[in-house]
C-alpha cells in the first residue's frame, strides 16, 4: 500500500492537509524555512502543544534546530540544554536504522514516551517544561539515512493513527531536508561515516596508533652563512677612519693594506719631534766643542747627549704609531665588513672591531635558535639551510657547536647560538641569509604536536 493511500485511510479529513504539507515542504528554499514548517505547521496534520526539531550535523551529532513558537533558538538556556540532554538519551536507546528492502515501506521508528522513561537526572524537570505525553519521530529518508528527529508533546496520549500519519509525513520531511543540504565531498562523507558510534572505536585505535608513530623533531630558525675560521680586524689606536683600501667581502693576501686611520695629528707630531731632535743634536754638538777646554762643558755634554737619545726614542715611537695607522692583513682571507660609508670619518677607539678576516675555504652556518623553540641537539645532527637567494635548493650541514647560555640575537630575541659546518660550500658565500632546519631526536608524533602546548601549560600551572 502506498504512502498516500495509508494517509487517506488514516482519516478522511487528514488527506488534504497531508497533501498540502507535502507540497509546502517541497517548495521550501532552505533548511531554516523547512525547519520552521516542521515545527509550526505540522500541527495542521496532528494536534500538539509543542514541537522540537533536531538535525544531525556532519559528525552525526544532534543540534537543536527549531522550537515551535520561537523564531530563533539559543542553546545556552536551561530549557534548550535540557532538550539536548533528553534527545541524547533517547538517541542512545533507539535501535539502529537499517535501509529498507526494495519496494518496502520505511520502518517506523516513532516512539511515545513519558517522564517515567527518562533517567532520574532528567525526569524531575519534565513537569516544568512539557505536558504529560511526548512522541519522538526520527527523520529517516526512504533510503534509510537518518537526518534528525522531531519531538512532539501534548496532554493527551498518542493514538496509532496519529503516529502513522506523522511517520509518513516525516519521511517526506527527511527527504526534503536531505535534498536541501549542500552536497558533501567524498572525504566529508567518509569522515562522517567514521563518526558513527559503531566505528568510533576504530577511529580511537587508529588515532592511538598514529600518535605512536615516531618522527624526528626539528625546528626552524634564522640562519646566516659565516666563516668557521675568522680573525677580528680592529682599530690599532684611537683615531678617525680615513679610507678603506679593499671593498667589502673582497679576497686579500697577507700583507695587503685593509684600511687606514687619519694621520694628520701623528704626522704633525712627527715633524715636531724631528725638529726637536735636530735642536737637541745641535746643542749636543756645541756642548761637545766646549767640553774640550772647559770642565763645565763636559758636564753639559752628558745632559745634551741624554736629551738627544730621548728625542730619538720619542721620534721612533711616533713613527711606529704612524705606521700602525695602516692596518694590513695578517693572513690570506676575505675582508668582511659593512659599507665603507658607515665608517669613513667615524671616530673609533683602540681595539674597536671594524670587520673580520675570514678563511674562504671553511664556511659554516650560524643559527639563532629562540629559547621557546629550543630542542635537544647533539653534535653531528643534520641541518638543512634554505637561503633566500636559493629557496628551492637546500644546503646540507652538520651541527658542530651549541651555546649553553642564551644571548640577545640581532633581532632582539633571546636565543641560543648554534653553529654548523656546510657540506657543500660551492653554492654559498659569507653573508647570505635564510632559514635553517635543525633536526633533533626521534619522538612520537603526539609528543611533537603537544610539546609546546604542554610546555606552556606547565609554565602556567607550575606542575
Amino acid at each position: 500500500m502506498s504512502a498516500t493511500t495509508k494517509a487517506g485511510t488514516a482519516g478522511g479529513t487528514s488527506w488534504p492537509r497531508y497533501v498540502g504539507l507535502q507540497r509546502r515542504s517541497l517548495e521550501c528554499a532552505d533548511e531554516a524555512e523547512l525547519g520552521f514548517l516542521i515545527a509550526n505547521e505540522t500541527w495542521h496534520l496532528v494536534p500538539y502543544q509543542q514541537a522540537v526539531l533536531f538535525r544531525l550535523d556532519s559528525f552525526q551529532r544532534s543540534k537543536l534546530s527549531a522550537v515551535s513558537g520561537l523564531v530563533s533558538v539559543v542553546e545556552s538556556t536551561p530549557f534548550t540544554q535540557w532538550l539536548l540532554a533528553v534527545e541524547k538519551h533517547l538517541a542512545s536507546t533507539e535501535p539502529a536504522v537499517q535501509a529498507p528492502e526494495a519496494g518496502a515501506e520505511p520502518p517506523s521508528g516513532a516512539r511515545a514516551f513519558t517522564a517515567s522513561d527518562l533517567p532520574e537526572s532528567l525526569a524531575p524537570s519534565w513537569a516544568e517544561w512539557w505536558p504529560a505525553h511526548a512522541l519522538r519521530v526520527p527523520l529517516v529518508t526512504p533510503q534509510g539515512m537518518k537526518v534528525g528527529s522531531v519531538i512532539y508533546t501534548r496532554a493527551e496520549p498518542w493514538q496509532p493513527q496519529d503516529i502513522q500519519l506523522l511517520t509518513l509525513m516525516h519521511t517526506q520531511y527527511a527527504y526534503c531536508l536531505q535534498s536541501l543540504r549542500p552536497a558533501r565531498t567524498p572525504l566529508a562523507r567518509r569522515l562522517a561515516s567514521f563518526a558513527q558510534p559503531s566505528r568510533r572505536w576504530l577511529v580511537a585505535v587508529a588515532l592511538a596508533a598514529l600518535a605512536a608513530v615516531p618522527v624526528r623533531t626539528s625546528v626552524l630558525a634564522p640562519a646566516e652563512i659565516v666563516a668557521l675560521q675568522a680573525s677580528a680586524v680592529s682599530s690599532p689606536a684611537e683615531g678617525i677612519v680615513k679610507t678603506f683600501h679593499v671593498p667589502p667581502n673582497r679576497e686579500v693576501r697577507a700583507g695587503d693594506r685593509l684600511f687606514s686611520l687619519d694621520d694628520s695629528t701623528l704626522s704633525n707630531r712627527v715633524q715636531v719631534a724631528e725638529q726637536a731632535l735636530a735642536v737637541a743634536k745641535t746643542d749636543a754638538l756645541s756642548a761637545q766643542q766646549r767640553a774640550i777646554d772647559q770642565a763645565e762643558g763636559r758636564a753639559e755634554l752628558a745632559v745634551s747627549l741624554g736629551r738627544v737619545r730621548e728625542r730619538e726614542a720619542e721620534l721612533t715611537l711616533l713613527r711606529d704609531a704612524l705606521q700602525r695607522l695602516d692596518v694590513v692583513a695578517s693572513q690570506d682571507g676575505i675582508f668582511v665588513y659593512s659599507d665603507p660609508n658607515d665608517w669613513l670619518g667615524r671616530p673609533v677607539a683602540t681595539g674597536e672591531r671594524i670587520g673580520q678576516l675570514a678563511a674562504p675555504g671553511e664556511l659554516g652556518v650560524l643559527v639563532w635558535l629562540p629559547v621557546p623553540d629550543a630542542i635537544n641537539l647533539e653534535p653531528g645532527a643534520d641541518m638543512k639551510v634554505y637561503l633566500q637567494v636559493q629557496p628551492l635548493n637546500a644546503l646540507s650541514a652538520q651541527l658542530e657547536q651549541t651555546s649553553y647560555q642564551a644571548a640577545l640575537s640581532p633581532d632582539g630575541v633571546m636565543a641560543y647560538r648554534v653553529r654548523g659546518r656546510l657540506d657543500d660550500e660551492g653554492r654559498a658565500h659569507i653573508g647570505l641569509r635564510g632559514v635553517a632546519k635543525v633536526y633533533g631526536e626521534w619522538q612520537p608524533i603526539a609528543y611533537w604536536l603537544l610539546r609546546r602546548p604542554l610546555g606552556a601549560l606547565r609554565q602556567w600551572v607550575g606542575l
